[in-house]
Parts: structure tokens; sequence; C-alpha cells
């Protein structure tokens, strides 16, 4: 897999008029982002134009956009929130350094070749904890949404007192709130590239320089370009090390849901190891100029591809455009606070769907339990939900280990001989039952049992534990005078229970030409007495 950087040619037409629109949107996003994260809107700003061009030349899916998201942002604000307090350490610099982390996550996946580890987060932890962050987003931006000053308390806390604070109400903030928000999604429903966002953030700015309301406004914005730096806060690494692995995996299912989306769209293969690296080098390059963690976004992709872009160079010019625009920032210190929550809302509607979540309980009650509880547990620990990804990450590996414990043992006598199939997976969570069973087994036809066969090709896959445990139970049985025999070894079961048992001196002859699991004896005997393990 050829990891170097690619980006060949010239933008094409498409590729500067794509560029162009997804600038109009990144901008005001990038600035509610960075609020979002708790953070002063010139870090979003300066991480959406460097991610940008730095992700282009090595992303797998050229019409993917990268920069701050909401998903990512929240979940840096979680990370922020508790270290900054444990530590004492600026969040901006700990933001910088979070950033450099989850990068060195990402480019390390990308190096490995270990870009499966994308499907590691289940289906069902990632349709809830999706659908939990959109919600806790929304509470998130009800105080700015309501113009009131609640600051005391977490997401919810604050949501709940914003809401009971009638008279702390804003009237001016909700209504440019709710406006925007409304023409964020109208604009979306008439068309991609009508730049609501922008269109919400112009107007937010004309009306509070006209009507000078008392909403809150974003404030000055420092209009200095980037500059490279590793002063950061080193001390906290070992504090940010599980948030920045969390954020590195958690948040990339974003790009590789929409990578995938359009590689299948266009008939074109989607390389995940490239994937992680576009989006690994992107947090690098945010950390080493002071900015926060970045993904690739869903909307703003979407609107690359509708307008045109042909190649990643589109990426290119939308960072560039950022960039350029940097020194005039000042324009927006006037954009209402509500204005940024009616965007981030907006933005986040369509996380809060719950039907693939429900859906799970038409095909699997354990499964849907489990994204029950990864959803619950993303609203109370809000902000600091990454602790809920990794509990529904541990909870689906429980239960598949809980259900790869089952060992279905079938058995029968036949004249003195005893056959015993085992049918699952044989490993070290199953092979204590085996072994009990198979001793019960041997303990009832004792003096019946001269010859004892292991038909195995109904083992899907085994471990050493599972062989070695299968060789000591046939040593004893030898050991008793029984010849004994392994029969059906197939593909997945030969390579360890054939080096544990071939040349074995106590069990000669114990795989008789039967390891291609063909002719096995235990063809044509009646099932329905096993033992299930």
């Amino acid at each position: 897999m050829d990891l170097q950087p690619h980006i060949v040619g010239r933008p094409s037409r498409g590729d500067l008029v794509a560029g162009l629109s997804v600038a109009f949107v990144l901008v005001p996003q990038a600035v509610a982002y960075a609020v979002l994260a708790g953070l002063p809107p010139r870090s979003g700003l300066v991480v959406a134009g460097i991610s940008t061009v730095i992700a282009a030349p090595f992303v797998s899916s050229p019409l993917l956009q990268t920069g701050p998201t909401a998903i990512t942002s929240l979940l840096t604000l979680g990370t922020l929130t508790a270290v900054a307090a444990s530590t004492g350490a600026d969040v901006v610099g700990l933001a910088a350094l979070l950033a450099l982390l989850v990068g060195a996550v990402r480019v390390m996946v990308a190096v490995r070749r270990a870009g499966e580890v994308a499907y590691l987060v289940s289906e069902p932890v990632l349709v809830a904890f999706t659908a939990a962050a959109g919600f806790v987003i929304v509470l998130s931006q009800l105080p700015n949404l309501l113009g009131t000053s609640v600051e005391a308390g977490g997401v919810a806390t604050r949501a709940a007192l914003a809401l009971l604070d009638v008279g702390g109400w804003n009237p001016a903030a909700i209504l440019m709130g709710v406006s925007a928000l409304l023409l964020v999604l109208g604009a979306a429903r008439i068309h991609p590239l009508v730049p609501g966002v922008l269109l919400a953030a112009a107007g937010g700015i004309v009306a509070q320089r006209v009507l000078s309301t008392s909403a809150q406004v974003v404030g000055v914005i420092p209009s200095a370009l980037p500059r490279l730096s590793l002063d950061l806060p080193w001390g906290a690494v070992p504090a940010l090390a599980v948030p920045a692995l969390v954020i590195g995996l958690v948040g990339f299912s974003e790009a590789s849901a929409i990578a995938r989306s359009f590689a299948t769209d266009a008939g074109e293969r989607w390389d995940s190891d490239r994937e992680f690296l576009g989006q690994g080098v992107a947090n690098l390059a945010a950390g080493l100029v002071g900015g926060m963690p970045v993904g690739a976004s869903f909307s703003r992709s979407a609107v690359n591809r509708s307008a045109g872009a042909t190649s990643a160079w589109s990426g290119v010019v939308t960072g560039a455009l950022v960039l350029l625009a940097l020194p005039f920032m000042d324009v927006m210190a006037q954009l209402p606070r509500a204005v940024l929550a009616g965007i981030i809302v907006a933005a986040v509607v369509g996380l809060l769907d719950l039907r693939p979540m429900l859906e799970l309980r038409r095909y699997s009650r354990q499964q849907f339990g489990i994204a029950v509880t990864t959803y619950s547990l993303t609203v109370l620990f809000a902000p600091q939900i990454q602790w809920a990804v990794l509990i529904g990450v541990l909870l689906v590996i429980a239960a598949h280990l809980r259900r790869e414990r089952k060992l279905v043992i079938d058995h029968r006598m036949v004249e003195a001989t005893l056959h015993l199939q085992p049918i699952g997976l044989l490993h070290f969570g199953s092979v204590q039952r085996f072994e009990e069973t198979v001793r019960e087994l041997l303990r009832a036809h004792r003096g019946q049992v001269e010859h004892l066969i292991v038909h195995l090709d109904q083992v899907g896959r085994t471990d050493v534990t599972g062989a070695l445990v299968l060789r000591r139970l046939l040593r004893e049985a030898a050991g008793v005078g029984m010849s004994v025999e392994v029969d059906g070894l197939t593909s997945t079961s030969r390579k360890i229970i054939g080096r544990v048992l071939e040349d074995d001196p106590l069990l000669p002859g114990v795989l008789p030409g039967g390891a291609d699991g063909v002719g096995s004896p235990w063809d044509g005997l009646p099932f329905g007495t096993g033992q299930r393990g």
C-alpha cells in the first residue's frame, strides 16, 4: 500500500468552485466548533485552514473535507474540562497537545497497516454514541440559544438551569439563534450549495451591529497568522493518552463513513490506512500551530461533492482561502454566540434520529441493551463522553466472549466406541466446560469405552489452550488403555491442533489421515444427545 503524498495536475474549475463554497461554510463552523470545544474562536479558524491543506495530499477520498467537527469538538470539550481542572494547564495548550496525540495515534495506525481498527467500535455502540452526542451538543447550546449566563454544573445541569431561568432569557438572542437555526436548515432543504451557514453568520453580525442588542458576542479574534510551536504542557500527556486514543478511533468513524459512501457511489476502493494517515497528519499539523483535534465533516464533504469537486485540490483551495481570510477575521467579533449555537444545533439535528438504535431491538436484545446503555452513559457522563464509548466497547467484547463460551458437545456410543463432536469454538473461554463434559462421559461409560474418537469438523476456531487441553484428555484416555483418534481437522483448526498433536510420543497415530475432514466416522450417526457447555 502506498502511503506517499499524492496530488497531481492542476485544480479544475469544479475544484475552485467547490473550494470556495466549502470555505463559506467552514469559516463560521470553525468558530462555532471552537466555542463548542471551550476554546477561543481562533483555535478553530487556524486548524480550519491548516488541516484542510495538509490532509489533501494524503486522503483516500479526494472529496473528503477535513477540519473541526461537532462530535470531535464535544470529545475535546470533555477532555479539556477534566484535564485542565486536574493539571491547571491552559486549555489552548492542552488542545494543541491533544491534537498532536490524536495525530500520532492515527499515523501509527496507518504505518502499522492496521486500518481495520476503524471497526473496533461496533455499530450498536457507534449509532447510540452518535445519537447521544448530538443530544448532548444540543443541551450544551441551550444556554447560548436562550442568552442566559449559566456557568456552573455539567452540560445537563446548565441546560436545565437555563430552561428554568425564564427571567434571564434574552429575547434578542433567542430570536437570532432560532432564526440562524431555521435559516441553515431551510437552506439545506433548498440545495446543498445554498450557503445557509454563511448567511446566518452574516445576518447575525449585521443584526448585532444595527440593533446593538445585549446578546453575548464572540469578541475580538486575533488576526495573526499561525506559527509553529512545541511550547506545550507535555506533563499532561499521561492524562490525555486515553482521550486521544478514543478521539483517534471514534472520531475517525465519521471520516470512514463518508469516504466509504463516496467510494461506493463512485465504484472505487476505499483505503482505510491511507485515510488514517490523512487524518493523522492533519491533526499533527493542527497541534503544531496551537489548534485543536480535527476530523472529516459530512456536511462540508457533501457541499464539496455537490459543487463539482473532482480532486483533492478542492481541499487545498478551501484551506488556502481560510488562511488568506485570517487577517480579516475581526469582522466576526460582533457575531452573536446565539447565532453560533443555532449553527451548531442545525449541524447535529440529523444525529438525533433514534430509529437506527431502536431498530436493533428487532435483531438482538443484547446489542440493543448495549446501545441503550451507551446512549445513557454518554448523556450521564457529558462532557466526559469518551468513557461512555470505552464502556460500550467493553460491553460488546464481554458479550462476544460470553457468546463464544457456548460450546455444544454431541456424543454417541457405538458399540465400544465413544464419538465426541464439539460444535463451536474450542478456546480458553469454552475449554473448561469441554474438559468437564469429556471427563463426565468417560466416567459414565467406564469399562465400556475401548476407542475414543473426537470429531473436529464442526470446530470453527481454536487456540493453544484448547489444543493443549484436548491433548491432555487424549493422553489420559490413552493412559487407561483406550485407543484415541482425532478426526476431521478443518483448515481453521489444523494449524494449532495439528502442531500440538503431531508426533506426540504418547499419542501415536492420533491423526490417521483425517486432517482434511473427509470421510468422518461421525457421518450418519444420529444427533440429539449433545451436551452444552
